[in-house]
Formats: structure tokens, C-alpha cells, sequence
């Protein structure tokens, strides 16, 4: 038998959809100083800023190490997990309702400060990961420029 096609399907992406164009807005403003809060479909996330090291620890219940995407580019810290349940085990019966079966979330964190992004490390135990990101130098102060 066919599954029911799941009417909130199309919501959920358009919710998705925007919550991404709101992020992308949000880090244009006054240089990604603008903190959204998060939705349904993000990622509660705690930035502590310790003497030398910004630790990043993020809630991502049920996902798996492999379905973990992160990546920082430009000062900001891009969080992506999703997991697709792949099974075709056959089940003794026939499913009433089925909401288990794709879970996507994402987050765009602005750092406070440059990241040596070589000396990063990201620990998954139990739902909670947790994202070390020692602190840089600024690399250039600027060039003086004579004036004649």
C-alpha cells in the first residue's frame, strides 16, 4: 500500500526556506551583530568565550557523528545535521502515522572574534556537540600608505 503523502511536507520546507533567508539577512546587518532567535527547525546552541578559545556546545539529539556537517568561513560557524532513515526492514504492521523518518536542522553562528580554523576541534557525545575554536590573532593591522 501507497503511504499518505505528508500535507505539512511543503509548510516545514518554506519554514526552512525562510529561517535560511533570515539568517543570510541577519549577517548582513551591521556585520552580523544581529542575533536571531532560534526556530522549530534550528539548533539551541551555547558560545562561551573562554581566556583563549571560543567553545561552541550544540544540542543535536539523535543524530549520528556522520550526519554532522561543520565548517567556519569568515567569522561564522556553519552547523548543518541531517539524518534520513533508510530502513526498508518490513514491519509487522502497516503504519498509522510516520514522523521519523527525515530530520534536517541548520545554524549560522557569527563569532565574535578570528578562529585558527587548523587548530579546531568538535566532540559528539550523547546529543551534545561541542566545538573548540582557538582564538587568532588579527593577521594585519593594515598597511601604512605614504602620502606624498
Amino acid at each position: 500500500m501507497k503511504e499518505p503523502t505528508n500535507p505539512f511536507k511543503d509548510v516545514t520546507q518554506v519554514f526552512e526556506q525562510m529561517q535560511n533567508v533570515f539568517e543570510e539577512m541577519a549577517e548582513n546587518v551591521q556585520g552580523g551583530a544581529f542575533e536571531m532567535e532560534p526556530s522549530v527547525a534550528s539548533i539551541n546552541v551555547d558560545l562561551e568565550d573562554r581566556d583563549e578559545t571560543f567553545v561552541l556546545t550544540a544540542e543535536l539529539p539523535g543524530f549520528e557523528t556522520d550526519d554532522i556537517d561543520v565548517r567556519v568561513a569568515d567569522r561564522t560557524l556553519r552547523l548543518e545535521a541531517e539524518h534520513e532513515d533508510e530502513s526498508e526492514a518490513e514491519s509487522e504492521g502497516e503504519y498509522l502515522r510516520r514522523e521519523r523518518r527525515r530530520a534536517a536542522v541548520a545554524r549560522s553562528v557569527r563569532l565574535p572574534g578570528a578562529v585558527e580554523t587548523d587548530d579546531i576541534s568538535a566532540t559528539y557525545n550523547n546529543g551534545i556537540l561541542t566545538v573548540e575554536m582557538p582564538k587568532s590573532e588579527p593577521t594585519e593591522r593594515g598597511s601604512e600608505i605614504e602620502i606624498n
